[in-house]
């Protein structure tokens, strides 16, 4: 499981490719098409 940790990190679904950019930390996992997103930058 892989927890928003902080700003400008970048996430995206390897299932329909939605990318996504952090604006403001909540702590939470982010997940897409029912998978947790995959940690790709940031």
């Amino acid at each position: 499981m892989v927890n928003v940790s902080k700003e400008g990190q970048v996430y995206e679904c390897e299932i329909c490719g939605n990318v996504v950019v952090v604006k403001e930390v909540g702590g939470g996992e982010l997940v897409c098409c029912g998978e947790p997103m995959k940690l790709i930058g940031g």
